[in-house]
């Protein structure tokens, strides 16, 4: 099994999961769905991965308090 769709069926899964909770699996329009929540999950993913210095700086003096 290649390496990325074990990177990628975990995003799947989980688009399902949310399409599910505003579609129903039987619908005509199910997949179209899951794959734009898919989108937007890699979309915030790549996001986070871009920012991640700056989310842990911003962590961090949270932690610390004023």
């Amino acid at each position: 099994m290649p390496v990325l769709s074990w990177l990628v069926r975990p995003v799947l899964i989980l688009a399902a999961v949310i399409a599910g909770w505003f579609v129903a699996e039987d619908a005509a329009n199910f997949s179209v769905i899951q794959m734009v929540v898919a989108v937007v999950l890699i979309a915030i993913l790549v996001a986070l991965a871009a920012c991640w210095e700056a989310v842990m700086e911003r962590l961090r003096e949270r932690k610390q308090g004023p």
